[in-house]
């Protein structure tokens, strides 16, 4: 039987968090995000933006169903908020980015940029009556009729909360990137290059003065899409 609570010190490093203070820490729900991409609702409401000084606070806060996740009340307090989501409490609505010291940052954005959300192409396959279904990172699976514009990698931007695709961001020279991993996590740059690897290793993708590996790179429209820098 999987646990609901995993200790603090084997905490995926990505969560900001202080690993002394407890023993135990909740964990998100399974998601489309891989863990160390994403952290539960009921820590970030406590531990993060700090509208909750305790858990119990957290649940009621949860209960009074003004919280939202992609534009969809969500009461659950171990639900999985990770990359590119957006988290409306009240009024206030925050985007999770991942920031270069390679810390998940849940950040003040308008109301208007969290109507939308970029998701990264993972995949597509086809299914029964000749629909393709495109894999996005999120978890999320979009059955289309005409798909072949699509490529793995490339960007889509949906808009929120009924999910249709507004906007195709593809992967190509010249689009700029925000670097998920890698020793560049976190920083934005245009695409120079790609090298496509006819073998087991990772393709690579290569901007001005580095390269790193595909996966690593998210399209996106533009730096104003994403709240990179903290407000002072």
């Amino acid at each position: 039987m999987s646990r609901s609570h995993h200790k603090r010190l084997v905490m995926p490093r990505s969560w900001p968090l202080t690993r002394k203070t407890n023993i135990w820490i909740q964990k998100p729900n399974p998601s489309g995000h891989p863990i160390e991409m994403c952290m539960p609702l009921g820590i970030i409401l406590r531990d993060v933006l700090g509208v909750a000084h305790n858990m119990k606070e957290a649940k009621r806060i949860l209960h009074s169903r003004k919280v939202l996740v992609d534009g969809e009340i969500e009461t659950d307090r171990a639900r999985a908020v990770g990359l590119m989501d957006v988290l409306t409490v009240g009024d206030e609505n925050y985007r999770c980015i991942i920031d270069r010291n390679g810390k998940l940052r849940y950040r003040p954005i308008a109301k208007k940029a969290a109507s939308s959300k970029i998701c990264r192409v993972m995949g597509k396959t086809t299914v029964r009556g000749g629909r393709t279904q495109v894999h996005l990172h999120d978890g999320r699976n979009i059955l289309m009729d005409e798909a072949t514009a699509y490529s793995t990698g490339d960007s889509l931007v949906l808009s929120l909360p009924d999910q249709t695709v507004s906007k195709h961001l593809e992967m190509k020279k010249g689009s700029l990137a925000y670097l998920t991993g890698g020793s560049h996590i976190g920083e934005t740059s245009s695409i120079k290059e790609q090298e496509i690897k006819r073998s087991s290793k990772p393709n690579e993708t290569f901007f001005d003065d580095f390269g790193t590996v595909t996966d690593y790179v998210f399209v996106i429209g533009k730096e104003s899409d994403l709240p990179l820098e903290a407000e002072s």
